[in-house]
């Protein structure tokens, strides 16, 4: 029963957390939305890993999410997105490349990249996150 609490409680914050990160607009101070970030296919991610571009994998689910059963893509990162804003300096050492930011549906992952894009760094959104990724694979 508790932890059904907790799963409730854990995701109605979230989907509020989200709801107002995608609810960011030019009006409050930042340049990217929800709306107007960019995306890439799972197809073009590979391309890229293969072609051995200048990129990273920004992985921003939880760390349980990370290590679990959809796993996670080889050389990537994990930063949380409730903890992206917070830790952004830690960011600082890619800041030449394009990041490339995952999730498990591509929903936080689209929060993330806007995160990113208003602090200055190139980042894209990848499309279907580690669903998709994993389909992929197949």
């Amino acid at each position: 029963m508790i932890k059904s609490i907790f799963l409730l409680v854990t995701l109605v914050g979230t989907g509020l957390w989200i709801y107002s990160a995608q609810n960011t607009n030019i009006s409050s101070g930042f340049k990217y939305s929800i709306e107007n970030i960019p995306n890439i296919s799972v197809d073009d991610v590979v391309s890229k890993i293969n072609n051995k571009e200048n990129i990273l994998i920004l992985d921003v689910r939880t760390k349980g999410e990370y290590t679990g059963s959809l796993g996670h893509i080889e050389n990537s990162i994990l930063i949380p997105v409730q903890e992206l804003g917070s830790r952004i300096s830690e960011m600082k050492p890619y800041n030449e490349k394009e990041i490339i930011v995952v999730c498990r549906s591509g929903n936080r992952s689209r929060t993330g990249t806007m995160i990113l894009m208003n602090a200055g760094y190139r980042a894209i959104n990848m499309l279907g996150g580690m669903k998709a990724w994993n389909k992929n694979k197949n």
